[in-house]
Order: C-alpha cells, then structure tokens, then sequence
C-alpha cells in the first residue's frame, strides 16, 4: 500500500512538471460562449491569463461575455450549421494568432433538439442537430488544424456524458457518439504533429439543467404533425 502510495505521489510530481506555466500569448478558441459551459470557460480562462476568442450564436451573447471580461477577450459570432460563418470565424482566429498558430481549440456541442421517437422525426430533424453538434464541429477543426499544428496545440472537445446514453431518438446522441469516435481518430493522427486532442465527458451543470417545458413542448409539436396513422398506432395512452 505504501508503494501504491509513493509511486501515485511520483506520478502526480512528475505530470506536474508539465503544467503550462507562460500563458502570456497563449490563444484559446472556443465554441458555444453564450450561456453555460463554454461561457464559464471563457471567463476562467480569461482570468488566467490566455488570450480567448470566443464564439457566440447571437451578438447579445457577444456583448454580456465582452462586458465581464478583460480587454484581452474578443469574441466572434459563428453558426456551425453555416459553412461561411465558420470560415469568416476561422479567418478571424488566424488574424489574431498573427503567425504564431492556436495554442488551443476548445468545441462544445450545442444543438440538442428535437428529441423523441425516432418514428415520429423527419430526416431534417437529424439534419437540425447533427449540422451544429457534429459536421459543424468537425468543419471547423479541419479548417484550424493548420494552426493547431504551427503551436503543436491541443484540442479539447466537452461532450454530455448523457449523450452517450442512447435512451432517446434524435440526433443528440448521434452527435456525441460522432465527437468521441472523431476525437479518438484524431488523437492517433496528430501525434505526429505533438498536436493533443482530449475528451472531457462532463455531467449536468447548474446552467444546463434540463428543461421539461422545452422537451414537452417539442414532444407535441412532433406528435401534432403526426400522419392520423401514426398516431393511432401508439395511441394517446403511449403520448
């Protein structure tokens, strides 16, 4: 025990040597700044030290983030499901780094709706999640890898832990079962280029609590436009 002890102490001392200790021009990208985790982040980071572009959905987001933090922090809008929003975002960033390549590309999935029985969605119900949560994410790795590369930075992709519970139809759990299998894709690939890519599968935060009026609301959107068959064949009992 004493040995599992002392080797575990070892371990930590060492890995701590490796801790960043110069953040002074270190740049951090990171998606889905609005509201909840990547907000927190962006301000976290911020505070450290980093230089952080965050990319918010609405120029509101925008505002409130810029309004708590340094001068340092600069924001651009993006929309993931928008191929020209992703390459005005990715010429931003690279404007920014001025030569020196990304330090760091941290990516939050943000679509989660519609959910339901898969019986009762529409291919474009897919196309509404997996747009932003997954081809939107990858787009814009892909676009920045170069840059990553230029640092030999890393990417950090946050993804729900409760995506990868496939309990529901949709494209949520789709979408964050696509991030891990790309990350770990990823990750073998960019070794080469001392390029990390790390997953961080969290749990529920107090800004991301489920809201049952939402997925309520969405369930009787679903089952209103329903054929008359579909309907009866699970009956209002089953709604």
């Amino acid at each position: 025990i004493l040995a599992s002890i002392l080797s575990l102490i070892i371990y930590w001392l060492i890995r701590d040597r490796y801790r960043e200790r110069n953040l002074n021009g270190k740049l951090v990208f990171i998606t889905g700044c609005d509201t909840g985790l990547g907000n927190s982040l962006a301000k976290w980071l911020d505070k450290k030290g980093f230089c952080v572009i965050a990319a918010c959905t609405t120029e509101k987001g925008s505002q409130e983030l810029r309004s708590c933090s340094s001068l340092s922090l600069k924001t651009v809008n993006l929309n993931l499901a928008d191929s020209n929003s992703i390459a005005r975002a990715v010429e931003f960033v690279t404007e920014q780094t001025a030569g020196k390549g990304l330090f760091g590309l941290v990516s939050k999935a943000e679509g989660t709706a519609p959910v339901g029985p898969t019986d009762w969605l529409r291919i474009e119900d897919f196309h509404s999640v997996l747009d932003v949560s997954l081809l939107g994410l990858i787009e814009i790795t892909l676009k920045l890898l170069p840059l990553l590369k230029k640092a030999e930075g890393r990417v950090v992709n946050l993804i729900n832990a409760k995506g990868l519970m496939a309990f529901v139809g949709g494209g949520y759990s789709l979408s964050t079962w696509g991030m891990e299998a790309f990350s770990d894709t990823l990750r073998i690939e960019m070794q080469h280029f001392g390029v990390k890519v790390s997953i961080v599968e969290h749990g529920f935060f107090k800004a991301e609590v489920v809201n049952s009026d939402i997925i309520e609301k969405y369930l009787c959107k679903l089952w209103n436009r329903l054929t008359p068959e579909i309907r009866d064949s699970y009956g209002e009992k089953y709604f």
